[in-house]
């Protein structure tokens, strides 16, 4: 199986930045999507749930059953306007339930425990 595609950490961050300065550049919301997919998959690995930003990425995480065939019993889906701020600390999980901006589905799709991601947090004095 060939290693999966990784962002590099650099890009992902300049993707990140990018985002904030202009939340309408679509190359850097895709790349910063992506890059905080790979990265929650780093901190919260397996196979449970799914979690989908379309139309730029998605990605299997959180330890626990591993879905084979079919919908996943869990799935995570939301746009990526809600998903970078949810990565970046700028929207909490509950707020982004509560207003019906992120749909969650199965016993293990609540993602409060890994958000926001450490690599996509605003970094003090910038």
């Amino acid at each position: 199986m060939p290693p999966r595609r990784r962002t590099d950490p650099a890009t992902g961050r300049a993707a990140l930045a990018a985002w904030r300065a202009d939340p309408s550049s679509v190359p850097d919301r895709r790349t910063a999507v992506r890059f905080t997919l790979e990265e929650l998959a780093d901190v919260a690995p397996g196979h449970t749930v799914e979690v989908r930003v379309p139309p730029d990425g998605a990605v299997q995480a959180v330890a626990g059953p591993r879905h084979t065939r079919g919908t996943p019993p869990n799935v995570v889906e939301m746009d990526p306007q809600t998903w970078l701020e949810l990565a970046t600390g700028a929207l909490t999980w509950d707020d982004a339930v509560r207003d019906a901006r992120v749909r969650a589905s199965g016993e293990r799709a609540d993602l409060a425990d890994w958000l926001p991601l450490q690599a996509a947090r605003e970094r003090p004095g910038r």
